[in-house]
């Protein structure tokens, strides 16, 4: 059985080395990208079974790589959970359209974040 796949967007080292132990502590295999132009090239090659994607990014924000995403048939359904330090109650409705399967305020609790993932696999 191939390990499921965790692409994480985020453009904090420390924060990616801390999912990083996490993600593959739980057998997950670890993708991480720092920018959303990045994220949508790693998606077509590594084909991501969940997605953890920050809102703000250089080059390309979160929000319009979740609209660019979606826009491709292969990954209009692939579950993400945006991880933000904005408030949802800020950022929610610019999400709302968009299938977003959970929002994760940060700093967030990383048992929780393991068990949302699992549930979306």
């Amino acid at each position: 059985m191939d390990k499921k796949k965790i692409l994480v967007v985020d453009d904090d080292p420390d924060l990616l080395k801390m999912l990083k132990l996490r993600i593959e502590s739980e057998g997950y295999e670890f993708l991480s990208v720092q920018d959303g132009e990045d994220m949508i090239r790693e998606m077509r090659a590594k084909r991501p079974d969940v997605v953890l994607l920050d809102i703000m990014l250089p080059k390309l924000d979160g929000y319009t790589a979740l609209r660019e995403m979606r826009k491709e048939e292969s990954f209009k359904d692939t579950p993400v959970i945006i991880l933000t330090a904005k408030e949802r109650k800020k950022v929610g409705d610019l999400f709302a359209f968009e299938k977003v399967a959970f929002f994760v305020e940060k700093p967030f609790d990383a048992k929780d974040l393991l068990r949302k993932i699992r549930s979306l696999l």
